[in-house]
């Protein structure tokens, strides 16, 4: 793992790689791995190519990335992904950090050659409605398998730990939760692009399943004429999936759907510039874009459940039900003093929670602990 000449080294594995472009374990590898190779580390972060193309190795700013080509696409290609940067990473002696545990049968290789693995366990992901018996049972017994090769495991939230902690002994669970830039201010360029004007909509950015509440939340807001726009983005394909079609069947006149946006500071802007952002999902842990939100000041309107109180605490209005919801968007159009307390608490809960030097940091002093007993 380390000699005396060099750095020491973790890989990192189980997200598509870097840079981010895709979600929010990316984003984590990526900005927990350019903070650790700050602090000295050498970072190796396994990346999914293009099917038919060779493997390869190169570097990214200061990250070392192998490329490893799917085969395919869909489930069978991340599977197929995850099972080969495994295998490549265990003819190393080299600290592992896995993202997720999807596959985590696969992670008995490192168990078995006594290569340390340190895995952040996600959320409970065979609790999501839209799954069937079969993928929740696959989903759960790789949570299963998870828990029993880890060396350690990372729960991003107190109620993920809460839960690991009756598979595992609770000084195999440490809590880490994810972290977001504090956003000051951004352009307002991408505003007169859509027909948006500052804090005359709300933002909903989920991706389009059961789970997220789209349908509620849309349906909700199309009760009535509003004085502010529900800005939805998300990719639908409503020839394809029902559900995407009852979303789009329920908006009324004042949703706008701008579609798939990747360009992370033109999210940030319409995150930033919006009167609120809402969030239904209904299972997980620290959601990424609900933290996003807290580091761009949002006030918050959220399904109200653990995992969310947890997150957004005081800075969020919470609902349960259709009812509620109308309630809230009335009362966040209507109370700008409400809105800018709201704001206020946002900012503070995500200085003292989610800064990525913060959650970083952790990582730092957690995978140093596996590099000595290494």
């Amino acid at each position: 793992m380390t000699t005396e000449q060099g750095p020491p080294t973790v890989r990192m594995l189980g997200t598509r790689g870097i840079p981010a472009n895709h979600g929010g374990f990316e984003t984590a590898a990526e900005r927990i791995g350019l903070y650790l190779a700050e602090q000295g580390w050498r970072v190796v972060v396994y990346c999914q190519a293009e099917p038919g193309t060779e493997p390869y190795e190169d570097t990214w700013k200061t990250l070392e990335r192998v490329h490893i080509p799917a085969r395919g696409d869909g489930p069978g290609a991340t599977i197929w992904f995850d099972f080969q940067s495994i295998r490549h990473a265990a003819r190393h002696r080299d600290l592992c950090l896995t993202f997720g545990y999807n596959t985590a049968v696969f992670n008995a290789v490192q168990r078995l050659k006594g290569i340390p693995n340190v895995i952040n366990m996600d959320g409970i992901e065979w609790r999501r409605d839209r799954w069937g018996p079969l993928a929740r049972a696959f989903f759960y017994g790789n949570e299963r398998f998870g828990c029993l090769v880890g060396n350690h495991l990372i729960a991003d939230c107190p109620e993920i730990q809460r839960h690991l902690t009756t598979r595992v002994p609770a000084s195999k669970v440490t809590m880490i939760a994810y972290g977001a830039d504090a956003v000051a201010d951004a352009p307002t360029r991408v505003l007169d692009d859509y027909g948006l004007s500052a804090n005359g909509y709300l933002t909903l950015i989920a991706r389009p399943v059961e789970d997220n509440s789209i349908l509620d939340i849309v349906t909700a807001f199309s009760r009535r004429p509003r004085t502010l726009k529900l800005v939805v983005l998300g990719s639908y394909d409503p020839d394809r999936v029902p559900y995407h079609r009852a979303v789009l069947d329920a908006a009324g006149d004042d949703v706008l759907f701008l579609g798939a946006i990747y360009d992370p500071e033109l999210v940030q802007a319409l995150r930033f510039h919006s009167l609120a952002y809402v969030h239904g999902h209904t299972v997980g842990g620290t959601n990424p874009s609900l933290v996003e939100a807290l580091g761009c000041a949002n006030a918050v309107i959220a399904r109200d459940n653990v995992y969310n109180r947890w997150v957004a605490a005081d800075a969020g209005l919470y609902f349960r039900t259709a009812g509620d919801l109308d309630t809230l968007f009335e009362r966040v159009a209507s109370s700008p003093e409400l809105v800018a307390d709201l704001s206020r608490r946002a900012r503070a809960r995500h200085r003292a929670e989610f800064t990525w030097p913060h959650i970083a940091g952790q990582y730092d002093a957690l995978l140093r602990r596996y590099l000595r007993g290494h």
